[in-house]
């Protein structure tokens, strides 16, 4: 998948140079501008994409949206940039509800440079509502959300499909929201209707306090048991290395007991996140083990780029030095893979010589 591929790169950007877009015009122009144009849009051609785009009437003087999208000859989408560093709030939201009230547009998005917030008028025709109907995060995605974002691409845009989904896509984020809050620290609520159903005896307030961490324990067994399967599944699409090797782990479940968890997947793909910039992705291949989970270069097993050590409390990641030695890193969560980048790049160069680190002299 193309578009995910291309988000893939930019989350590796935006992680490797967060310090220097301190500004908005650097948001825009290292992160904002590349999503557009992934969408299909030429941020170049004044037909397609408008910046510092004005409405004639029914707002303050001067003001200005940074970016708003043509479609069919009509300003569709409109485009408010804030810098990296800010916190989105719908208060950042006042210029694109005036314009949105005064324009042909049927969608505003409200972005940071990582996240994209999408608005439209579900609540009231032509005012903006006051909640996002979907919410993209480029530093927390997964195929379903690119599969959202993909509507709004140039060659598929279909404004009714899009308004139709709408509805039920804000209620299914809200009701995610609910969830995994529920998941995290379980309500009174939701510990007295789960314990009701195998817990005979009166529900005090000891009763509950006994059980929530059972109820939150529980919560994230099952989720964890039946997500891997689904995630991999929903990620076959990236590429057909990863079908490869989704159906290469399903073959080792089912003969060796191997399981490939949401943690390893995520792991696999910050790894491919940090090579993006270097070498195809689809050079980049995961193979699982009962020990750990290998990322391997052309999925060759003499090639080993990375492994993943999860499945105990402590998780590692072994890193391997020219003559294949591995090194067992503690870490403490996914995001510290980045911490590894020189690594993980050293090996890939071990076997291709031509990679080199983001920065490194070439002298």
């Amino acid at each position: 998948m193309e578009l995910f591929d291309t988000l893939t790169r930019l989350a590796s950007r935006l992680e490797s140079q967060r310090e220097l877009l301190g500004t908005e015009e650097a948001t825009k122009n290292a992160v904002i501008m590349p999503i557009i144009n992934a969408l299909g849009y030429n941020v170049f051609d004044p037909t397609e994409v408008i910046p510092e785009f004005t409405a004639d009437v029914g707002v303050k003087k001067g003001e200005k949206v940074d970016y708003a999208i043509v479609v069919s000859g009509e300003p569709t989408i409109l485009i408010e940039c804030k810098g990296i560093n800010t916190k989105l709030d719908f208060k950042h939201a006042s210029q694109l509800y005036r314009y949105f009230g005064v324009t042909a547009a049927r969608f505003a998005v409200l972005t940071n440079g990582q996240q994209l917030w999408f608005y439209t008028d579900l609540d009231s025709p032509n005012k903006m509502d006051s909640k996002a109907f979907f919410k993209f995060d480029l530093n927390d995605f997964d195929a379903r959300d690119v599969a959202e974002l993909s509507k709004f691409g140039k060659s598929v845009f279909n404004l009714e499909n899009i308004l139709a989904n709408a509805t039920e896509l804000k209620f299914t984020q809200q009701l995610g929201a609910v969830l995994a809050t529920e998941v995290e620290s379980p309500s009174d609520e939701l510990v007295k209707h789960l314990t009701s159903k195998i817990y005979d005896g009166r529900f005090t307030a000891t009763v509950c306090d006994q059980f929530r961490p059972l109820v939150k324990s529980a919560f994230r067994d099952f989720i964890n048991d039946r997500l891997s399967n689904r995630l991999k599944s929903a990620l076959q699409g990236v590429d057909s290395d990863i079908q490869t090797s989704a159906s290469e782990n399903e073959r080792e479940l089912q003969d060796d007991g191997i399981v490939t968890t949401a943690e390893e997947i995520e792991g696999f793909h910050i790894v491919r996140a940090i090579l993006a910039k270097h070498i195809p992705i689809k050079r980049v291949v995961m193979r699982d083990t009962k020990s750990y989970c290998g990322v391997l270069l052309d999925d060759n097993n003499r090639k080993p780029i990375c492994r993943l050590h999860f499945n105990s409390g402590q998780k590692y990641i072994g890193t391997f030095d020219t003559d294949k030695n591995e090194t067992r890193n503690p870490i403490d969560q996914l995001e510290s893979i980045y911490d590894f980048e020189k690594q993980i790049l050293a090996s890939v160069n071990t076997y291709d010589g031509n990679v080199e680190p983001d920065g490194a002299d070439t002298e």
